[in-house]
């Protein structure tokens, strides 16, 4: 029966019908298509912190789905000053230029500081101690050369298709990079 009570046509019915069936079918096939594609898409391009465009405002912190953020600090070696008084590691007012806990910038003691010779220390990042707050890059570019800088560690991302703390980026820092170049490039 149509709308208006009248007997359907059986050959219009089967023409519905068969409609019908190859407008889902096209239907589902173009859903499969947009999920293949997307998927391939995301395979070959990974999350990336640009840290010219980074705020230091610490999401990054907070906001990963892993319980321990993938996003570390790195020291850039080439930019680094190795300075005895590195503000990236010490508190902005120090009560003395050594390693106590009461001294240092980080909340997880995660930067090791290493003598080099006088005046020289090395900075190196702890990364399974890193949660990403960007404490230390904030110092390091407020008073130093930015050395220190967020990336996200590929090892621990696992590459959501809509990154949290990307959603969440004020500074609108994170883009999709290649896979097989994940890693911001500095130019000197």
């Amino acid at each position: 029966m149509s709308a208006s009570g009248t007997p359907m046509d059986p050959n219009t019915r089967r023409e519905f019908l068969r409609n019908g069936l190859r407008v889902a079918g096209l239907t589902g096939a173009g859903v499969a298509v947009g999920v293949l594609t997307h998927h391939t898409a995301s395979a070959d391009t990974v999350w990336q912190i640009d840290p010219r465009k980074c705020l230091n405002c610490s999401r990054c912190a907070t906001q990963c789905v892993l319980e321990q953020s993938a996003v570390k600090c790195v020291n850039w070696f080439p930019i680094c000053g190795y300075c005895d008084l590195c503000t990236g590691y010490f508190e902005p007012q120090p009560n003395g230029l050594n390693t106590g806990a009461e001294n240092q910038l980080c909340p997880t003691s995660a930067i090791l500081r290493k003598f080099v010779e006088d005046p020289y220390f090395e900075y190196t990042i702890d990364e399974s101690l890193c949660i990403g707050c960007a404490k230390c890059v904030e110092g390091c570019r407020l008073f130093g050369n930015g050395s220190f800088h967020l990336q996200v560690r590929h090892d621990r991302c696992v590459n959501c298709n809509e990154c949290a703390i990307a959603k969440s980026c004020p500074g609108d820092a994170f883009y999709r990079a290649p896979a097989h170049d994940p890693y911001f490039h500095f130019t000197a």
